[in-house]
């Protein structure tokens, strides 16, 4: 099994059959095939030939699907990096991975002198934009007209093919090794999910970096079907391209199709080319669906649960359970059912299975699950124990075999369906002289989902304001990891008897009567 293969069966089956819509550039299976071996050649001619890794920092673009066929093609390891974070979490997961070359875009141009100050492995920068290339960088496409086409490196099978980073309980970021078998078997798991058929056109408009997207950086390839780019979300403009380029399938996050339904000008565009729309990250609130059913009364939709070491699909629940009447209605409250090629299983803290109705840990099985983390073995071992993929996730396995996930195991919160990690949030603000102690915490919002939320205990004799630690955090990581409110305490934080604080027992009041669903 190896990601090239796609490419190739498409080409050879439909050569000349639109592959790629970006902006105004169209190009056939054919012609993506070339492309990808002639950047391949370039790769090649800058050192890159057995497993060295490539990064990217850009947003959705056809040229951003060439680089994740272009670099395994090439013989490398590609490291698409979130574009939401800071400088310094760039530069660590770049150092992280020995990142040899960087691919960038307009937006992200003007932090590489930044970058190269702290990033002792980078080599090369590649600029991929349309404007004019920055001093110091090599130019995309200059670098295709002057290589030659190579032939397949054709790793494959348990060869790493991406590293794709998570945030950690820790506060540390993991590279998790996913390789071309991984890929290849979530790939055939993910064909009846998504719906890949010749005439379908996928948006590409969540962000190409995760790896829910890449369900269909390599579905819609072996669908045989057109990939359609937009940079990135914003409601009016996706309903744009969705009407333009007569999309059939995309993957949004709940907060996305909540601000699409309610989108005063969605009766403006003509949606009707749209057959499902896949979304994850969290489940959707009934309301939104409710809502989404009538605004889109053609489309179904499709509740796909997974995690980056599981490249990523677990479970999903399909269009028939999105209903509101019959046997099945309700059933999109659940994360779904096991993915065909995927053995799930609910287990206590001594990893026995539970019985049904059983809140336990989610764990997982089979050969999308991740080589193990980069250059972390005891984290792997922990993680992978007994066989299988401990998911971090609480939930229960009714007598039908749907899932229903009810709790983080960890201390995750989902805001606007991007983890945010408690413990790399709390480092952050620790750093501030004038806290004393504090946790962070996931509350109720009704436009994320959840909101990033600090409880803060000030040191003695300091002053501090809910915006000035909320600003003081921004200039450490991630705008989106930012707490959006903060409440101060005179008293220490609750204890468990193994001196942990109680977060359970800060979540209580803003939870209560809530009901608090992750997904």
């Amino acid at each position: 099994m190896y990601i090239s293969q796609l490419l190739k069966r498409a080409a050879q089956t439909k050569r000349d059959a639109i592959a790629t819509i970006c902006n105004d550039r169209v190009h056939t299976y054919g012609q993506f095939q070339n492309r990808v071996q002639k950047f391949a050649g370039a790769l090649r001619k800058l050192d890159i030939t057995g497993g060295e890794r490539v990064a990217i920092l850009a947003h959705n673009s056809d040229r951003y699907l060439e680089f994740y066929y272009a670099v395994p093609w090439a013989g490398g390891v590609f490291v698409p990096v979130n574009t939401r974070l800071a400088v310094p979490e760039f530069a660590y997961w770049l150092n992280d991975s020995g990142s040899e070359i960087l691919l960038v875009d307009d937006a992200f141009t003007g932090i590489i002198p930044e970058l190269r100050k702290h990033v002792s492995s980078l080599r090369h920068v590649i600029y991929i934009g349309d404007g004019e290339t920055p001093e110091g960088m090599l130019n995309y496409e200059d670098q295709l007209s002057s290589a030659d086409p190579v032939d397949d490196a054709e790793r494959g099978g348990d060869d790493i093919a991406g590293l794709f980073y998570t945030g950690g309980t820790t506060g540390v970021s993991k590279g998790v090794m996913l390789s071309h078998k991984n890929f290849i078997v979530n790939t055939l798991n993910s064909m009846p999910v998504f719906g890949f058929v010749e005439t379908s056109r996928w948006l590409h408009v969540a962000p190409m970096f995760h790896i829910a997207d890449g369900c269909a950086v390599f579905g819609a390839t072996m669908g045989l079907s057109t990939h359609v780019f937009t940079p990135g979300f914003a409601p009016a403009a996706t309903m744009k391209v969705i009407e333009d380029h007569k999309v059939t399938l995309t993957l949004l996050v709940p907060t996305m199709v909540n601000m699409m339904v309610n989108d005063p000008t969605i009766g403006d565009y003509d949606l009707s080319s749209l057959v499902n729309i896949v979304y994850g990250a969290s489940p959707m609130p009934e309301s939104v669906i409710v809502k989404a059913l009538v605004a889109l009364p053609g489309c179904g939709f499709t509740h796909a649960y997974g995690q980056t070491e599981c490249a990523p699909l677990i479970t999903y629940t399909g269009p028939e359970y999105h209903v509101l009447e019959g046997p099945n209605a309700g059933r999109f409250k659940s994360a779904g059912r096991a993915a065909y090629a995927v053995d799930v299983r609910i287990c206590d803290e001594d990893d026995n299975e539970v019985e049904r109705g059983v809140v336990g840990e989610v764990c997982a099985r089979g050969d999308n699950v991740m080589l193990g983390y980069w250059n972390k073995p005891e984290q792997t071992a922990e993680a992978m124990r007994g066989g299988w993929m401990h998911t971090g996730d609480g939930g229960y396995m009714d007598e039908q075999g749907f899932v229903y996930i009810v709790d983080r195991v960890k201390d995750m919160i989902i805001s606007g369906g991007e983890n945010v990690y408690s413990a790399e949030v709390e480092n952050a603000l620790y750093q501030h002289e004038a806290v004393a102690e504090c946790a962070v915490i996931g509350i109720p919002s009704e436009k994320w989902g959840e909101q990033v939320h600090a409880v803060i205990r000030i040191a003695e004799g300091k002053l501090l304001a809910e915006n000035e630690i909320i600003e003081f955090s921004r200039t450490l990581i991630a705008g989106f990891k930012c707490p959006r409110s903060a409440a101060f305490v005179t008293e220490p934080l609750p204890l468990s008897g193994a001196g942990k604080i109680l977060k359970t027992e800060l979540r209580k009041p803003y939870w209560d009567g809530v009901g608090k669903s992750v997904g």
